[in-house]
């Protein structure tokens, strides 16, 4: 069950929703580079419920990319599980909304996130105990910047997640062409070296990021890489970010960068191949 048929807000609210939280420590651009990724998540394809935020075998969804969370605030107002009388006072004094999310303040954030590089290897921790406790319907989601990839507890993640099949974990990537280091052939080249299912995919394509994160594969993790535009662009009204140093046009996903026009696996160099892969 997703959350859908319970908000009174859509994805054309965003925009206001977000409004509503100012400051000079808002991270604009880091927010709205996840907006997107969040809504289509929390629209689409996590099983999750405001009306029981801690119930067992929900998913879990953990923002990693945590310096940013006025996307992830607008969204769970929009969904119900935070009250949007909450976001003017965003980052004030006695505020549950902070400038980093707190698990122990707001009903369905899974960790305390910001400091960067930890929110991955706390999901592959929480698909292991998920795994331990034999729940296989939840999943674990976990979203982290392409910047946060320069942080080496990340590697171990990726690399330990690939080793053992943690099927029940998936990475989100947002590529806003942050990161210090890179990657040759791309982000999702350092999941896939690692035996994970990747995917890459505009990020601002709805239809396109839903059939990623339906990819079938069992036995492996998945990665899905959501390109963006670059953080330095300046973001246009209807909350869509410009693409490409043009304005967007409001209520369609917009195309940045050269992301493919669709879905498509990278599979150890094997770009054209089948979806699923068997372990071997």
């Amino acid at each position: 069950m997703t959350t859908s048929q319970l908000s009174h807000y859509g994805y054309a609210d965003l925009d206001a929703l977000m409004a509503l939280m100012t400051g000079d420590e808002k991270h604009g651009p880091a927010a709205t580079s996840t907006l997107d990724v969040l809504w289509v998540l929390y629209d689409r394809v996590l099983n999750v419920d405001p009306g029981d935020p801690e119930a067992p075998d929900r998913d879990r969804f953990l923002l990693s990319k945590g310096h940013g969370p006025v996307a992830y605030y607008a969204v769970l107002a929009a969904k119900g599980f935070v009250d949007p009388g909450l976001l003017p006072g965003f980052a004030s004094f006695d505020s549950p909304l902070g400038h980093h999310p707190d698990r122990t303040l707001l009903p369905g954030v899974e960790i305390g996130s910001g400091s960067l590089g930890h929110g991955l290897g706390l999901g592959v921790g929480i698909a292991l105990g998920l795994r331990a406790q034999g729940r296989t319907g939840p999943r674990v989601f976990t979203l982290v910047g392409d910047a946060e990839l320069d942080e080496g507890s990340n590697h171990e993640a990726i690399a330990f997640a690939g080793a053992i099949g943690l099927d029940n974990l998936n990475a989100v990537v947002i590529d806003n062409a942050s990161a210090t280091h890179g990657w040759s052939g791309g982000v999702g080249t350092r999941f896939e070296r690692e035996g994970w299912s990747t995917m890459v995919v505009d990020g601002r394509d709805h239809d396109a990021l839903e059939a990623a994160f339906g990819t079938p594969h069992n036995g492996w993790p998945l990665a899905v890489v959501a390109v963006v535009e670059s953080k330095a662009v300046r973001p246009s009204t209807c909350g869509k970010p410009s693409t490409c140093g043009k304005p967007s046009t409001c209520g369609k996903p917009s195309t940045c960068g050269k992301p493919p026009t669709s879905a498509k696996e990278h599979s150890h160099g094997n770009h054209a191949g089948a979806l699923r892969r068997d372990r071997h």
